[in-house]
C-alpha cells in the first residue's frame, strides 16, 4: 500500500518525540471591545498615548523623507531645511494619510494600539489586531488635532531636535497623552 506524502508528514508529526503534537494548540481571540472602543469618534483615553507616538511616528517619517528628497550628491551631506509651503504641506499630509496598518490588540489583557513606530512590548506568541472601522479616523484626528494645538512651526522646529523632541512636545508635558498625570486618570477610570 503507498501512501501520499502528506499522509506521511502528517503522521510523523504525531509519532516524532518533540514534534508538534507535544505542543499546545495556539488559540488567539479578538480583543472584546467596550462601546466607547467601538463607536466613540475619540481615541478613548486609555489609547490616547499609543496614538500620539503613532502620530509622532508618522510625522519624522514623512518629514525625514521630504528632507532627504532635499539631499543631492552636490550638497555635500549638508542638512537644508524645509520650507514653510513644504513642512505645513507634509505635515498635513501625515495627518490625511490612510492610517492602514494601525489597530488594536489585547496583550496580557490590556489593550494596545499596535502599528509602524509603536513599540511592541511583551509579545504574545500569538495575536490578533483588528485594523479598519474607527482607527484611521481616530489616529487622522488626533494627528490634525496637534497640528491645530501646536502649529507646523513648532512641530517642524521640534523635529529638528530629533524624534525625541517632537514627542516630548506633542506627547509629553503635565497635560500631554504620555503624561504620568494622564496615565493616573485613565487608571482611576
Amino acid at each position: 500500500m503507498m501512501l501520499s506524502l502528506p499522509l506521511i508528514l502528517l503522521l510523523g508529526a504525531w509519532v516524532i518525540p518533540g514534534g508538534f503534537g507535544d505542543r499546545d494548540p495556539l488559540t488567539a481571540t479578538a480583543p472584546q471591545l467596550d462601546d466607547e472602543e467601538k463607536y466613540s469618534a475619540h481615541m478613548p483615553a486609555h489609547l490616547r498615548c499609543d496614538a500620539c507616538r503613532a502620530v509622532v511616528y508618522q510625522m519624522w517619517q514623512y518629514l525625514a523623507k521630504a528632507e532627504a528628497k532635499l539631499h543631492t550628491p552636490d550638497s555635500g551631506g549638508q542638512r537644508r531645511e524645509l520650507s514653510e509651503s513644504v513642512y505645513t504641506d507634509v505635515l498635513d499630509q501625515s495627518c490625511t494619510q490612510t492610517w492602514q496598518g494601525y489597530g488594536i490588540r489585547e496583550v496580557n489583557q490590556v489593550k494596545r494600539l499596535t502599528g509602524p513606530g509603536l513599540s511592541k512590548g511583551p509579545e504574545p506568541t500569538i495575536s490578533v489586531m483588528i485594523t479598519g472601522g474607527p482607527w484611521p479616523t481616530r489616529l487622522s484626528t488626533t494627528c490634525l488635532h496637534y497640528l491645530g494645538e501646536f502649529g507646523e512651526d513648532q512641530i517642524y522646529e521640534a523635529h529638528q531636535q530629533g524624534r525625541g523632541a517632537l514627542e516630548t512636545l506633542l506627547c509629553g508635558g503635565p497635560e500631554g497623552a504620555c503624561s504620568e498625570e494622564a496615565t493616573i486618570t485613565r487608571t482611576e477610570l
